[in-house]
């Protein structure tokens, strides 16, 4: 199989599933599962989540503010949770949602893609808002690693509305007009007939139409946050995403992560297997 983020993930999600597990310890959770709201609590979460996921859900999403809010401490359980995550077999997205531009955005890639980093995951969300061309290094760095990036495109909270429904001089909005770039970024370094490796986040509850947005090529994975607690469901995944629907990693957090520690693995394989209907209906 090929090393390229891409393809990694395009069989990752053929073999298990879409469905992405988040791994996002908020201080009411730990509490229902009995932890403490401190690092040795958020490190304890992350590493049962991920003994839940592994073999049944494709990717993991640890959330990395929830583990920042405790300091070097909270890091270091985050550290913890991504190489167990990673040597469990799972694909391992790091939600930190980094950008900035020139060597401050090149160190941030250097955090999360340099393989054996203390923070290594196999993509890492950015933010394209200072220019897409902002994060060349970071597409350079993943591209020379095999790791994989997920562009925030177009977000369902209503505050980003303003700015990327937006539209250029040439009538596409801000939304599209991302996509559209970092795809010309994935025709150059992508073979004939594999996935990108440089994704966009687009929540399952945006309306394409609305948001301006068309399928795109080549195609490349979509981390899809929005179902779940959010409001979208397993049967919204062709409807939302129609012929990009195969590129969608369905995230979840809350949803699953409410079953509690117990009853996490059936949770994962109940909700699998609502994705993988929808999937192969």
């Amino acid at each position: 199989m090929s090393s390229r983020f891409g393809e990694r993930v395009r069989a990752a999600l053929r073999a298990r599933g879409p469905l992405c597990v988040g791994i996002d310890p908020h201080a009411s959770l730990l509490g229902s599962w009995g932890l403490t709201d401190d690092a040795a609590g958020v490190r304890e979460f992350g590493l049962r989540t991920v003994d839940a996921a592994a073999g049944r859900a494709a990717v993991v999403k640890p959330q990395v503010s929830f583990f920042e809010r405790f300091g070097s401490a909270g890091i270091a359980a985050l550290e913890d949770v991504l190489t167990a995550a990673r040597a469990a077999d799972l694909l391992v997205i790091a939600d930190a949602k980094r950008g900035d531009i020139g060597s401050t955005m090149d160190a941030y890639a250097a955090a999360w893609l340099t393989p054996g980093s203390p923070l290594e995951a196999d993509a890492v969300t950015v933010n394209p808002f200072l220019g897409v061309g902002a994060l060349d290094g970071a597409f350079a760095l993943a591209e020379r690693t095999g790791k994989g990036l997920f562009v925030l495109a177009a977000t369902s909270n209503p505050e980003a509305r303003l700015l990327q429904r937006s539209t250029n001089d040439q009538g596409s909005t801000v939304s599209a007009a991302l996509i559209a770039e970092v795809s010309e970024r994935n025709a150059q370094t992508a073979p004939a007939g594999e996935w990108g490796s440089f994704g966009f986040v687009i929540g399952a509850t945006v309306d394409w139409t609305d948001a301006g947005l068309a399928p795109f090529a080549p195609e490349a994975p979509i981390l899809a946050p929005g179902f779940g607690v959010q409001g979208a469901a397993p049967e919204d995944l062709r409807l939302r995403f129609g012929a990009m629907s195969e590129c969608v990693i369905a995230s979840e957090s809350r949803s699953i992560l409410m079953a509690g520690p117990a009853d996490l693995a059936a949770a994962i394989d109940a909700r699998n297997a609502q994705y993988l209907e929808v999937a192969h209906g």
